[in-house]
């Protein structure tokens, strides 16, 4: 009996032989189909409070979250690449004067705009950024001109503006269309913080003076990764303030595995080197991305003395949106077409 129950070796190979050829169909197949596709955003980390926002406010700046989602899925539900739908999602972050960034950027203690953006693609690591800039309506497309028209990967201030001029499909504005009622209210509030503390008071900088960001981070269906961030800056900022969000590596980074927008105290972002560590974590270590984000985001930039948030995924969709602050403008596509957006901590 125990030996009749033994299959012959013609047995086990024709078995064999049918389970292989089964398991070579199965990723021809999968080869030929679609990757599932991921998009998630932010407008930014800080100190947002629920009395602090009505109703109304709430629902306008989620509308405008959502705007930006469609912006993004709709490229990437057409087979387009990461990197456009990161572009088009920012865009119109861009032109909501809910953010800090583009029209509803904050003003320096000139009483101006001085606008940041950067731009990467994680599978072929090319990027761009600029800094201090003036008169684009849009700055993460000037971020995406000096990736792919220029041999540099950051330009700064003067030398942006020029490269601006050469590139005609870039709008341009005067500087004051970036003026918001809201925005300069909080830089007379800075500027009489700044007498009060020159006269003698000890009057601490409130926590959320270094954020405002804008940011799209997407998984096409290629498998590629992109990332894109928008800001204007730090309210009340003089020199020439630069913070992470233009700086590869510091508030934003893409590779072949991973790719984070940053949100938060700008400094500490650039000197954690925030955005990079999450994705090598991702890809050096093998680190899942929920883990290496928490860490880098949760713990070690409040020990530092930072805070903040950031915003990512990986190259199988899993999405992270970690914070530390009150409140977080995000929103978020899965691979499996669930969205939604927030701004307080979820239950």
């Amino acid at each position: 009996m125990r030996l009749n129950a033994i299959p012959s070796v013609r047995s086990l190979a024709l078995v064999c032989g049918l389970s292989l050829a089964s398991a070579l169909v199965v990723p021809a197949y999968a080869a030929d189909a679609a990757r599932p596709t991921a998009l998630v955003i932010h407008g930014g980390a800080g100190v947002i409070t629920r009395d602090q926002l009505s109703q109304a406010d709430e629902a306008a700046l989620r509308a405008d979250l959502d705007r930006a989602l469609d912006a993004g899925n709709a490229v990437l539900k057409n087979g387009g690449a990461a990197l456009d739908a990161v572009s088009a999602a920012v865009q119109v972050l861009e032109d909501s004067p809910w953010f800090n960034a583009g029209k509803g950027a904050v003003f320096t203690a000139d009483g101006t705009h001085e606008l940041d953006a950067a731009i990467m693609e994680g599978h072929t690591r090319r990027a761009g950024a600029v800094a201090g800039v003036r008169t684009v309506r849009h700055p993460i497309l000037l971020a995406r001109a000096v990736m792919e028209h220029s041999p540099h990967v950051m330009l700064a201030g003067e030398g942006a503006e020029r490269f601006a001029d050469t590139r005609t499909e870039l709008e341009r504005v005067p500087n004051t269309w970036f003026d918001t009622p809201r925005r300069r209210q909080q830089l007379d509030a800075a500027r009489e913080r700044e007498q009060r503390q020159a006269a003698g008071e000890n009057i601490p900088l409130p926590k959320g003076a270094y954020f405002g960001t804008v940011g799209a981070v997407a998984l096409d269906q290629h498998g590629h990764i992109a990332v894109a961030t928008s800001t204007g800056g730090m309210t009340n900022k003089r020199w020439g303030r630069v913070g992470d969000a233009p700086v590869i590596g510091g508030g934003t980074y893409a590779s072949a595995r991973c790719g984070i927008s940053a949100t938060g105290w700008g400094e500490f972002y650039l000197r954690s080197v925030a955005a990079h560590d999450v994705c090598a974590r991702v890809e050096l270590r093998g680190d899942p991305i929920a883990v290496a984000a928490e860490d880098v985001i949760n713990r070690i930039i409040p020990a530092m003395g930072g805070d903040g948030g950031a915003i990512g995924l990986d190259d199988e969709g899993a999405i992270v949106m970690p914070f530390n602050t009150s409140g977080m403008y995000r929103g978020w596509i899965h691979p499996d077409g669930r969205r939604g957006t927030a701004v307080f901590r979820e239950p």
